[in-house]
């Protein structure tokens, strides 16, 4: 036990010894187990121990005597080594005993040692019986605790078994006041019949006498009970009749075995009995009416509920409103809807007036909803009622008198409006019927369709319409072809005094194409499409619907655009009829010359007039069908995407309906270039003179600007294709392009056939034909640049020296082997070079 560490013991126990220093190894210690609970400080047990033998201890010292023992050094066996001479010397006092009180110290902590060990032995003997207590009394616990275990689980089982019995309780009692219902019910049930075969029998007893009934039939104040019971008599007898008797040989009572006998009686004098109840209680509904007696009224109305589930009730009060038999009211109506001016007065006047009208039925209704609510035990059937009788009554009167069906084999003039105004009628009271039917909706009406009511309404009119749709377009269109000719015709007026060198050749030819009418036509169109959505209700009608009217949009712009073609192309043809009308011969005289010139001159206007005019037309024409594809796209094509095939069909026909035009605007620029070829031919005819490829030897140096003709011809040309540079675009220009530079390089090879060539004048012609391949590169055609370019290598022919042009030739000019071989016979040394038998061997290879 000497080995026990004693660290682990309490707090700090407190060790008690006698004052008296002599004595402390003779007196025991008193430690107590209670000490050492809790956390343990060996410092503190330490101090409570010695402190009356080392008063250095105490607290104000403990730090100074750490410190003192912190300074010696501490020896294997627990001795503090004792201080060295030199530190005796450096403190200056005299050596002593090491740590005198160790011999005082030594008993008392083999004291402690003790008095620990035996508390130790205490607290393991204390700590056994503790653990043998505990053991016993866990045992008894499992013990205690499986006997309550038990006892719950019979606990639970007597629960169930009470449980089980109250549920079996509860149900026979359950089936036992099912029992007893059902006899109660059947004996109410029996009493009722038998109360019921009794006034059967009345009925059936008394034919054609009601006076001698019970009083139940004749009280006033047992209405509502009387006709419960005469129609559950009606239906009883009818099903015995139908049955054959079975119905009352199942329920006969005694004394009645021959009931079932004759009920046709009991059937006949009944409905004569409710008829004549149905007929009081409608006339007191009526008056109830009359007065708003809201309670009377509501009072009637449950009792004849009875009667055909209160129809005639229900019917009566509707048909007795004043906005059906009034006609003051149905005159107000169209008053109120055309005003003064009546359908002239356009369709925004009528759109407000329909509006007016209709706010005026809703609050009507709304009234009169509130009323039924009041009245009628089912409210909706009524309003089914109501509703249906506003919209086939009031509303078709309306329409029948402002709604026109025009015919279309005489139409309405288009001073008077046309079929346009009808058309814009329709839309208009269209719509706002259909928001008359949404608010009926929304207030309630039934089992009555109110949008769909609305909708067959206008069916004839759907019918119908397509065709008046596109008759409406075509009156439109006529109109505005016979505008458009009076309006040439008026401004060709003031020109008819005029010479007819100056006056236009034709009258319609002057009148331009215009972008503004075929916007015009878009409009129309917009407005005809935005009806076809309005008024065709499924994807397929609606596609095949709007097709045609695109359709007739398609014919409109395709027979003004092609007609405003064909007009600038008269002018075309007039100009070209004046030029071959002063072409002359070359032995005439100077004064007759002179005057073929001056209307060469008038004609070359007329032909640089009717080009730019015919340039104008294409680029307008270009810009209408730029619109009418532009208006497919934002309006038509997601009205047809939903149909398969309608697309790609509407795609066809467009293309088709232009292909007119496109034809007309492709004969007028053949004859665009046939103008301007022929001007080309007349200023290079009038402008160039032989001595410009054949000039004087004067001495003077040679010339080196283009001729005049050229000039004259770069000149003419510039003008006229700027014209065509606005009006064309893409491929058009290109074929437009090269084909006019093909014409011209074609021209001017045969203008200089005509000419004898000098090698100073062939200098001069390359300088034109370097003038024209500058000018034709603005073209952007690489074949024509490729031609000019060659040309420009042709015309040295004229200036190498005889002896080069074999060389020349069988070179660069290889690949026009033939025109060079023509030019050369145009040199003036041609003959005098006898350049004939030296180019003899090219002309056997050709």
């Amino acid at each position: 036990m000497q080995d026990r560490d004693f660290g682990r013991l309490g707090k700090g126990g407190k060790a008690k010894a006698s004052s008296r220093a002599s004595s402390v190894s003779s007196m025991p210690l008193e430690l107590d187990v209670e000490d050492f609970k809790g956390s343990f400080s060996f410092d503190n047990f330490f101090k409570g121990l010695a402190s009356e033998i080392l008063p250095g201890l105490q607290d104000d010292d403990v730090e100074s005597l750490e410190g003192s023992v912190a300074g010696r050094d501490l020896l294997p066996n627990g001795s503090f080594r004792a201080p060295s001479e030199t530190s005796t010397k450096i403190s200056g006092s005299a050596p002593g005993p090491a740590f005198a009180e160790a011999e005082t110290l030594l008993p008392l902590f083999k004291d402690a040692r003790r008095e620990l060990v035996d508390l130790s032995y205490q607290v393991d003997a204390r700590l056994e019986k503790l653990k043998k207590e505990v053991a016993l009394h866990d045992s008894k616990h499992r013990k205690t605790l499986a006997e309550l275990e038990k006892g719950v689980e019979g606990l639970f089982e007597s629960f169930s078994r009470l449980d089980s019995r109250i549920s079996g309780v509860g149900q026979t009692a359950a089936r036992i006041g099912d029992h007893l219902q059902s006899a109660d019910s059947q004996r109410d049930m029996a009493s009722q019949t038998i109360e019921l075969i009794r006034y059967l029998m009345e009925f059936n007893s008394n034919p054609g006498d009601l006076m001698e009934l019970s009083p139940l039939f004749s009280d006033d104040s047992r209405v509502a009970e009387a006709a419960s019971v005469a129609q559950k008599l009606r239906s009883f007898a009818e099903e015995d009749i139908g049955t054959g008797g079975q119905v009352i040989g199942s329920a006969t009572v005694k004394g009645t075995s021959h009931a079932s006998r004759g009920l046709e009686v009991a059937v006949a004098n009944l409905q004569d009995y409710c008829n004549e109840l149905e007929n009081r209680l409608l006339a007191r509904f009526d008056a109830a009416s009359q007065r708003r007696e809201l309670s009377t009224m509501a009072e009637c109305a449950k009792i004849l509920s009875q009667f055909n589930r209160g129809s005639s009730a229900m019917q009566r009060y509707v048909a007795s409103r004043p906005m059906f038999i009034d006609v003051e009211v149905m005159n107000a109506d169209t008053r109120t809807v055309l005003g003064e001016q009546g359908l002239q007065g356009g369709a925004t006047k009528l759109a407000r007036g329909l509006s007016t009208l209709y706010k005026e039925i809703i609050e009507t209704v709304r009234k009169e909803a509130a009323t039924i609510a009041a009245v009628f035990p089912s409210p909706d059937s009524v309003m089914s009622i109501l509703v249906q009788r506003v919209l086939e009554q009031r509303v078709v009167a309306v329409l029948d008198k402002i709604v026109p069906k025009p015919s279309l084999a005489n139409p309405p003039l288009l001073e008077e409006g046309g079929l346009l105004q009808s058309l814009r009628t329709l839309a208009t009271v269209y719509e706002k019927t259909k928001e008359l039917a949404k608010e009926l909706h929304a207030l309630g009406c039934g089992d009555v369709d109110a949008e769909g009511l609305a909708e067959s309404l206008f069916s004839t009119y759907r019918e119908e319409y397509p065709e008046i749709e596109q008759a409406s377009l075509n009156q439109l269109f006529q109109a505005k072809m016979v505008e458009l000719k009076a309006g040439i015709l008026q401004s060709v007026e003031p020109s008819v005094s005029l010479p007819r060198s100056k006056a236009a050749p034709s009258a319609l030819s002057h009148q331009p194409m215009s972008v503004s009418v075929v916007t015009e036509f878009i409009r129309w169109n917009e407005e005809a499409v935005q009806r076809c959505a309005l008024l065709s209700l499924q994807p397929v009608p609606l596609a095949t619907n709007v097709r045609a009217v695109f359709t007739c949009l398609l014919d409109q712009v395709s027979q003004y655009t092609t007609e405003g073609l064909e007009r600038a192309r008269d002018a075309l043809n007039d100009a070209a009829a004046l030029r071959e009308r002063f072409i002359i011969g070359s032995t005439v005289s100077r004064r007759v010359a002179a005057a073929a010139a001056s209307a060469a001159e008038a004609a070359a206007a007329a032909g640089e007039s009717s080009f730019r005019a015919f340039m104008v037309a294409v680029q307008r024409s270009t810009t209408n069908v730029a619109m009418v594809q532009q208006h497919f796209v934002n309006t038509i094509a997601r009205l047809l995407l939903p149909v398969d095939g309608a697309h790609a069909a509407c795609c066809e026909e467009m293309a088709t309906a232009m292909s007119n035009s496109e034809s007309a605007a492709l004969k007028g620029l053949q004859q665009c270039i046939d103008t301007v070829m022929a001007e080309v031919d007349r200023l290079l005819a009038a402008e160039q003179k032989s001595t410009d490829y054949r000039p004087s030897e004067d001495g003077n140096p040679p010339d080196h600007r283009p001729s005049n003709a050229c000039a004259r011809v770069v000149t003419y040309l510039a003008r006229m294709l700027e014209a065509a540079y606005g009006a064309l675009e893409g491929l058009n220009k290109q074929a437009f392009m090269t084909e006019l530079g093909n014409r011209l390089y074609k021209g001017l090879l045969n203008h200089w056939q005509r000419f004898t060539f000098s090698p100073s004048g062939g200098l001069r012609l390359k300088r034109d034909v370097t003038e024209y391949a500058e000018f034709v590169r603005s073209f952007k055609a690489p074949a024509v640049d490729e031609k000019f370019e060659l040309l420009g290598t042709l015309v040295n022919v004229f200036i190498v020296a005889p002896e080069s042009l074999p060389t020349l030739i069988d070179g660069s000019l290889r690949s026009t082997r033939k025109d060079a071989l023509r030019f050369i016979q145009l040199r003036e040394d041609y003959r005098t070079a006898k350049i004939a038998n030296r180019v003899s061997s090219l002309l056997v290879d050709h």
